[in-house]
């Protein structure tokens, strides 16, 4: 992400605008961006007649409807335009049934995006229908707009529960109660108009495979991080390894490198605050692939807590809630002091106002970063390899490292490497209708709160269970 050096004006909520036309263009483009610019060849739907006939419902206005997405990549929205604008109608006139255009879906984003997608988005989203929404406090606009287009537009609202990518195809964060108070707000609404329509949740799972194993990609990148961080490692036993597609000392002799790598890091993390921001190092072994991952989770966690006490220091902040949470006030608070209302016109600064407004935009970036490192670095250590050491959970591992490496070294994101072709899996799911929770949720808010928490808690259920561990 590149570095800010100047106070802007605060952003204005940007209202869908949606545009038929744009989404013909964007529908014919994006089979090409898919197979082309992120190198997915294959596209499967496991039980496309469940959309198909929800979606029909929707259409008839017998039921108003959300479509809840896992988001373990950045290529997720690609994959579910190309869902929603080809597979789904194609599916529907299989069965002889005609959708109305458009085929498509208003959709929540993070108002954020533009900074590493570009001004471009700022255009496009919202001619597309999509929503932008705050993720560091409450964007009441943006929620009561999601709900008003759900409650009277002509496409349902696509959302990721989870609230961010979490680079893990075979795991699910722990999702947020978004879906659930947007659809029972909604619902109250449908009542209090006198209208009959049911809200459901449609859960949809989305998993990514690699077609041919780049166990040789992976390892060289492997490589190029370990020559980043100063690790010299002799390469031969693997790459002999690899070549002999010898599966279990590979992935073994590839699974310590990474293990290793991700020690490495934590080390030149915990030094680097030590050294500048005088955090005090517990007590540590030296590099060892045998220390328990219970003593280097527990250094991780410490360090990640120290980061983001660095930030919320500098922006007055007491720290709420968990890790997520406090890195979400975080970045709320940084934007508030890069994107200031007094730079919106017609109002203006002086000279002098406007540099010392800058140097405050410029600072507060840089109080963000370690929020953001923290964000990295919070997938560096765990058991996702170990536990199943497929190529498709190294790749993705690996990738993550290449991540935390690249917000340090101030590389770009769209510069990540390419592994090789792949297969994406998109599960839909049974609906499920908030009509079954709706009499416990009108009975006082305490009983509301528990209705809310028990259908994410089936979500959440739902949606782990689309996960394919073949």
């Amino acid at each position: 992400m590149p570095q800010i050096t100047k106070a802007q004006p605060r952003r204005a909520f940007l209202a869908p605008r949606f545009n038929r036309w744009v989404l013909r263009l964007v529908a014919v483009v994006l089979p090409y961006w898919l197979k082309h610019k992120l190198s997915i060849a294959q596209f499967d739907v496991v039980d496309i007649d469940r959309l198909v006939e929800v979606y029909k419902q929707s259409q008839m206005g017998s039921l108003r409807l959300i479509l809840a997405f896992r988001h373990p990549s950045s290529d997720d929205s690609f994959c579910l335009g190309h869902l929603l604008t080809k597979k789904l109608p194609t599916a529907a006139r299989k069965h002889r049934i005609s959708l109305r255009f458009p085929v498509f879906a208003h959709f929540l984003y993070d108002r954020g995006v533009s900074l590493w997608a570009g001004k471009s988005a700022n255009w496009l989203y919202p001619r597309l229908g999509g929503i932008p929404i705050h993720r560091g406090r409450s964007s009441q606009v943006g929620l009561d707009t999601a709900r008003e287009l759900l409650i009277d537009g002509q496409m349902p609202l696509a959302m990721p529960p989870e609230g961010r990518m979490n680079g893990h195809s075979e795991f699910v964060n722990p999702l947020g109660s978004s879906a659930a108070q947007i659809g029972f707000s909604a619902m109250e609404n449908l009542i209090a108009m006198g209208r009959s329509e049911d809200v459901l949740i449609l859960p949809i799972g989305i998993q990514y495979y690699y077609l041919d194993e780049p166990w040789s990609k992976v390892e060289a990148i492997i490589h190029q991080l370990e020559l980043d961080c100063g690790s010299i490692v002799d390469r031969h036993d693997s790459l002999v390894a690899i070549e002999q597609s010898d599966g279990r000392p590979m992935r073994k002799l590839l699974y310590d490198r990474i293990y290793n790598l991700s020690q490495h890091l934590l080390y030149q993390a915990e030094n680097f605050y030590a050294q500048f921001y005088h955090y005090q190092i517990p007590e540590r072994p030296p590099l060892d692939r045998s220390i328990s991952r219970t003593k280097i989770d527990r250094r991780l966690q410490g360090v990640l807590a120290f980061a983001l006490k660095i930030s919320e220091t500098y922006f007055n902040l007491e720290p709420n809630g968990n890790n997520l949470d406090r890195c979400r006030q975080i970045e709320q608070a940084g934007w508030d002091w890069i994107y200031r209302e007094e730079l919106v016109p017609p109002a203006s600064l002086d000279r002098v106002s406007r540099k010392l407004a800058d140097r405050i935009a410029t600072e507060a970036d840089l109080r963000m970063w370690h929020m953001r490192l923290l964000e990295s670095l919070r997938s560096i250590v765990d058991s996702y390899v170990k536990d199943r050491p497929t190529v498709d959970r190294f790749a993705e591992v690996t990738l993550l490292l290449w991540d935390l490496v690249a917000r340090i070294k101030a590389e770009k994101p769209a510069n990540r490497p390419i592994l090789g072709k792949r297969r994406v899996q998109i599960t839909i799911c049974n609906p499920i209708p908030l009509s079954d929770y709706w009499d416990r949720y009108k009975i006082d808010r305490q009983e509301a709160r528990k209705a809310i928490l028990d259908l994410t808690e089936e979500l959440q259920t739902v949606m782990e269970g689309t996960i394919d561990r073949g």
